[in-house]
């Protein structure tokens, strides 16, 4: 399923609605960006959609709109209540919404934004991007310009891990303090732009840079010589690597997308293994690489797998530079692997 929108980079799936024999219904949250003539817009859509051979076309339907102070860079969904969503826009604060009680609105000229259910404040200055949401607890997690954070997914809340600009990917842990507990210097050669802990096994973390590369770091060492030391280093992407994210179904596999406009996904089990080996001397594909999803136009700057429908992805693509604005989702599902 393909759709032609004005979208920010932001989209996140909610939860399954309805499931039946031909047809599952899902909740799915995502921004649209505007020329600022109109509100920019937090979007509540429904979507139906049939993967099999003989289905008909997916049904999208905008559901609720919220008109959002602001655009809409990051959106996050809280575990433990699928109805609340938090957002983060160019400003210092974190806002709350529970988008099951926010009314509909609509995007027309001089129309006031929607009240947030809740603002956090504690930033001096805007904190756009960097925000992340506890797997097991509600916390939330929020930082500064070009940070990028991630919750360990196990059953400890309080330990997390961040990157940044410097190339460094450092771990916390708030039951000691505000010191980080270990600092990696030179994680990658060049700036980090996002960083995932895997939700299956606790030691694994995953970084991307834009030197074009995903890191798979261990966190029982992560350092050689006072820099950097990851078990694995995937190259498969032409240019800076902008998203990554575990798979909720498989603890080997992950998906990465970057500016070459590619959304990979690998598994780091196939790395060094003879069939793996056999099939990348033949192909040229790069260890661990097994499929390879080449339908945007452009960068593509999110995705999002779907906890209830294993294999099925929803995509973001940026396309001002290739189509003069604008940006295309993208809704699709690899067969059972």
């Amino acid at each position: 399923m393909y759709r032609d929108l004005d979208l920010k980079h932001e989209k996140r799936w909610g939860p399954l609605l309805e499931q039946a024999t031909f047809r599952n219904r899902h909740r799915l949250y995502l921004s649209e960006q505007t020329d600022g003539s109109v509100p920019n817009t937090l979007v509540k859509p429904r979507v139906a959609a049939e993967f099999n051979e003989e289905a008909r076309s997916p049904f999208f339907k905008k559901y609720k709109t919220v008109l959002h102070p602001g655009e809409v860079n990051r959106i996050r969904e809280f575990q433990q209540n699928s109805k609340i969503v938090a957002t983060h826009t160019d400003c210092p604060e974190v806002l709350i919404w529970d988008v099951e009680t926010q009314p509909n609105r609509h995007a027309v000229l001089g129309a006031t934004t929607s009240r947030p259910d809740l603002v956090l404040t504690g930033h001096k200055d805007n904190a756009e991007f960097a925000l992340a949401m506890c797997p097991t607890e509600p916390f939330i997690l929020s930082g500064g310009w070009s940070l990028f954070i991630a919750f360990s997914s196990q059953k400890i809340a309080q330990e997390f891990c961040s990157v940044g600009d410097d190339s460094r990917l450092i771990l916390w842990d708030a039951r000691l303090g505000s010191a980080p507990v270990v600092k990696v210097d030179k994680a990658h050669n060049g700036y980090l732009h996002c960083v995932d802990w895997s939700p299956h096994d606790i030691n694994f973390i995953l970084t991307g840079s834009a030197d074009n590369t995903i890191n798979m770091f261990d966190r029982r060492n992560l350092t050689s010589g006072g820099v950097g030391s990851p078990i694995y280093k995937f190259e498969g992407h032409d240019a800076a690597v902008l998203c990554i994210q575990w798979s909720p179904d498989k603890p080997s596999v992950f998906g990465s997308t970057a500016e070459d406009g590619i959304l990979n996904i690998w598994d780091h089990d196939k790395v060094g293994k003879t069939t793996d080996s056999a099939s990348s001397k033949a192909s040229n594909t790069p260890p661990g690489l097994f499929f390879r999803h080449a339908g945007h136009r452009d960068k593509v700057v999110d995705f999002h797998w779907n906890a209830s429908d294993p294999w099925t992805i929803v995509s973001v693509s940026d396309d001002c530079e290739s189509s003069g604005g604008g940006g295309t989702l993208q809704i699709w599902r690899m067969i059972e692997i």
